[in-house]
């Protein structure tokens, strides 16, 4: 073969046939790894799937408390019409897989067959070079099953690390129609973008978020801080929620907003002390250095990483390209391929502004930035307390991360008209009437309340749109206050973000 290269008669071509002949099972032999026994996959899948002999799910997950989106997630996943499957996205570290087996743990509760609930992690080096509907049939192999009839789930964990996986289980999706199919994985940004491009009328996004505060309470055993009961709510008496302690309960606030973002940090004494390594290793890095940046054309994966330190530190604050471009030397479209990538990956949420009239811009020059997790603050840089300058914004990315299931109808107003200017944190439009129906204004301070003519710019927008209310958070001042444009609600803010927190979970 060599001496058939130099032949000047034998094209290169050629050549290359006969080395592909020659040497391509060689490389299905050292790169593929197709090759394990059928026995020892087998034996693999039986292991991962315990409760196919004892009806149980692994008792590291059984201990663990489930998120609240759990219940949602549930009856997503049963009522799922044929040829549909889910696809669980999130962030790197939110309970993804726990949420997966907690699902499990409750199918087997409901009744279903223990061998009709197939599991399998496929990036397990095991599994390398199988297609998904290999894994399925390998399964059913591994738990005595045909597979004809219906009421058969089978999860996909990490299912990224499989090339063209969305072609593969949309496949499945059509050709095994009675199966209902779950993936998740933590490339996020790959993941939401894929399953949007090819699972058309086959996938059904499940967006899991970091903890919010109303979960975090519940993992540390201290729900009971706050009861349910009726509230004075603008003058009229509804249904609500009040502090058993307030100051207890800002307390666990601003340890959520250090701590609160990961479950294992909730947990583990050892990782909160070392919380900076372990975002920034085990979630920061994998996200921004490993999980398909090239995805996004992004070659330099530390303007990346400096551009998202750089969103961290300033996390709720107004950004602009031209700003941004200018003190990172990054170009402006650069710049926005990055934040595209960053918000996919569920990293940032970005939200856009309205003018005083309600009106939005139709040239974006300015935007807010909020990371999705306020804890990785503490992680990149320090902890901080109630004195630091950096913590009303803190503050309100937190209120922000509880909101976020209605961002996209989430604005700020930000204007300037001659000399003056003003600013409203959070409105709500109304997506049949293009008109605010929800002002909310966060502050981590008692003063407005005592004063609230201070609160002239929210005052104005109000007067503008001829709103009769809006919410003002506080610290732990509450009641109504009536001024001449109407009526202003203040609400400690542990307490509001606790609210919205439920309330996001009921709209999941």
């Amino acid at each position: 073969m060599i001496v058939a290269y130099f032949n000047k008669n034998v094209r290169i071509r050629d050549f290359i046939c006969i080395f592909a002949l020659y040497f391509t099972p060689v490389f299905k032999l050292l790169f593929c790894m197709t090759n394990f026994p059928e026995e020892q996959i087998l034996k693999r899948m039986v292991v991962d799937n315990p409760w196919w002999s004892n009806g149980a799910i692994f008792n590291d997950f059984d201990f663990m408390k489930p998120r609240m989106f759990l219940n949602p997630f549930i009856d997503l996943i049963t009522s799922l019409p044929k040829g549909r499957s889910v696809i669980l996205l999130g962030p790197r570290r939110v309970g993804k897989t726990v949420m997966m087996f907690h699902s499990i743990k409750t199918l087997l509760a409901s009744g279903v067959a223990p061998r009709k609930i197939l599991y399998i992690t496929v990036d397990a080096p095991l599994y390398s070079g199988m297609s998904l509907e290999d894994m399925v049939d390998n399964l059913l192999k591994a738990s005595k099953s045909d597979g004809s009839e219906d009421g058969y789930y089978v999860y996909f964990d990490e299912i990224q690390y499989l090339k063209d996986w969305e072609r593969h289980l949309k496949v499945l999706c059509d050709s095994r129609r009675h199966i209902r199919f779950i993936a998740s994985g933590s490339a996020a940004a790959a993941l939401k973008m894929k399953s949007l491009e090819s699972g058309a009328g086959r996938f059904t996004q499940f967006s899991l978020p970091p903890l919010l505060f109303c979960e975090y309470l519940a993992m540390i055993n201290e729900e009971d801080l706050i009861v349910p009961c009726n509230v004075e709510w603008f003058g009229k008496t509804t249904p609500g929620y009040d502090a058993v302690d307030i100051y207890k309960l800002n307390n666990r606030f601003i340890d959520y907003i250090n701590f609160g973002g990961y479950p294992e940090v909730v947990f583990s004494m050892q990782l909160r002390n070392n919380q900076g390594r372990y975002i920034k290793e085990d979630i920061v890095d994998k996200v921004l250095l490993k999980d398909l940046p090239g995805l996004y054309g992004i070659n330099d994966s530390r303007d990346l990483y400096r551009l998202f330190i750089h969103i961290v530190f300033r996390s709720g604050e107004e950004f602009s390209y031209d700003d941004l471009s200018k003190e990172s030397g990054i170009r402006k479209e650069t710049l926005r391929k990055y934040i595209d990538y960053l918000e996919s990956a569920f990293l940032i949420r970005v939200v856009h502004k309205i003018d005083e009239n309600s009106r939005r811009f139709q040239r974006v020059t300015t935007f807010k930035i909020y990371v999705t997790n306020p804890s990785v603050f503490a992680a990149v840089f320090s902890p901080l307390s109630q004195t630091d300058a950096a913590f009303n914004h803190l503050v309100e990315t937190a209120v922000f991360c509880q909101l976020d299931a209605n961002s996209d109808e989430l604005y700020y107003s930000n204007w300037k008209k001659g000399r003056t200017s003003g600013e409203v944190d959070f409105v709500r439009l109304n997506r049949i009437t293009q008109k605010p129906d929800r002002v909310v204004e966060v502050k981590w301070s008692d003063r407005y309340y005592r004063q609230p003519s201070e609160l002239k710019s929210l005052l104005t927008f109000m007067e503008t749109n001829h709103l009769q209310q809006a919410v003002v958070t506080s610290i732990i001042d509450t009641g109504t206050r009536s001024l001449d444009c109407g009526q202003l609600q203040f609400v400690p803010t542990a307490l509001y973000a606790y609210a919205k927190g439920i309330e996001y979970v009921k709209q999941a």
